[in-house]
């Protein structure tokens, strides 16, 4: 499980005293948890699959603290943040290209908007970004 490698990533970045990849690890496996506590009132467990949101979540939250940073001037922040963020794309799967959607929805007997968009949550829920989905079937 993605959950296993982050820690095992955690220990070596202690290991190594890096403190910004520590501080990272222990934001996502506290997202973890909490992720884990909501399961239980549902009685399922986080998979793989959770946890790529999670850490989907966490980049995006990443980014929009980056782009604060860059406004402001603060590059020694706005690098740390780039280093959390490459950190974390290591546990994400491929993201499917906008080629490889095109060639998706075209198989796709109903084009709707709405079809398409329940299409690529149910089937490719974690390997493609659904802005990307919804440009490239604005495009077709």
């Amino acid at each position: 499980m993605i959950i296993d490698d982050i820690k095992k990533a955690n220990i070596e970045a202690m290991k190594n005293k890096d403190s910004k990849a520590r501080a990272i690890y222990s934001v996502l496996m506290n997202k973890y948890l909490l992720a884990q506590v909501e399961s239980r009132t549902t009685g399922k467990e986080v998979e793989d699959a959770d946890m790529v949101r999670i850490i989907q979540k966490t980049i995006k939250e990443l980014e929009e603290e980056r782009d604060n940073y860059a406004k402001v001037g603060n590059t020694e922040e706005v690098e740390t943040i780039e280093y959390e963020k490459s950190l974390l794309e290591k546990y994400l799967p491929q993201m499917l290209s906008a080629e490889e959607i095109k060639a998706i929805i075209e198989t796709i007997e109903d084009k709707t908007v709405p079809s398409v968009m329940r299409h690529f949550k149910t089937n490719y829920n974690g390997k493609v970004d659904m802005k990307t989905v919804s440009e490239v079937l604005k495009n077709m």
